[in-house]
């Protein structure tokens, strides 16, 4: 890996497809440039179509002057993506991740409780975290999780989700015909004569439980990172 260490204003370094420079934002914009020219330079033809980041570490409220430059390295040298660098992750959070991208998730142990078939009248399932069912759960049926509560199916029958009073969870369904929800210690009832016609879920807002249209709604879309359960 390529390392050009320089006394201070401008550090560099190899990353992935191409190269991460470090500025120091108390220089000039004119010193950093001229700094950042004579190490690409250096590179020849190392920098042609090589990406870039560019970072001012903790350093806040220089976003113009990272624009300024990254304008400037794009109109006068080959390179190819010239970004910033995104936002630092605290330092737990990372080590999570590198763990987790490193050993695929194998060595996590589960609380989820995951079942294939038909849930009948009169069977009650409990779940000590999550409850994900491929199957349809059946009128007269019972569910209560400690967290959320996936039907891969279609769930009619009782279900309590976020027990006991875990008011972030959430029951989702292909078919969402409940007879009675819980989630948390929020109740509502509903009933087991329609037939869904997409899938649909059940969250709480302004202590009411509310169903949406899971496609159009997203529940999922904050969670940008895939979490161990």
């Amino acid at each position: 890996m390529i390392n050009f260490e320089t006394a201070a204003p401008v550090k560099l370094k190899g990353f992935g497809k191409g190269f991460w420079i470090t500025l120091d934002p108390s220089h000039s914009e004119e010193v950093l440039i001229s700094e950042i020219e004579k190490l690409l330079k250096k590179l020849k033809h190392l920098a042609v179509n090589a990406d870039v980041v560019l970072d001012v570490g903790d350093a806040k409220g220089h976003e113009d002057l990272v624009q300024r430059i990254k304008l400037y390295l794009t109109k006068h040298f080959e390179l190819g993506i010239v970004s910033t660098s995104p936002i630092k992750r605290s330092v737990p959070t990372e080590r999570i991740r590198q763990r987790d991208l490193s050993k695929e998730w194998n060595q996590h142990r589960s609380d989820v409780l995951m079942l294939r078939g038909r849930v009948r009248s009169g069977q009650k399932i409990n779940a000590k975290k999550h409850l994900v069912i491929t199957g349809d759960v059946n009128p007269g049926a019972e569910l209560i999780a400690g967290g959320d509560v996936i039907v891969l199916g279609k769930l009619s029958g009782k279900v309590h989700a976020g027990f006991p009073d875990k008011e972030d969870a959430i029951v989702f369904a292909l078919g969402f015909n409940p007879s009675h929800v819980k989630i948390g210690s929020i109740s509502a009832s509903g009933s087991e004569d329609g037939v869904g016609s997409s899938p649909e879920f059940a969250s709480v807002e302004k202590n009411k439980i509310i169903v949406r249209d899971y496609m159009k709604a997203s529940p999922f879309r904050r969670m940008p990172w895939p979490e161990a359960i």
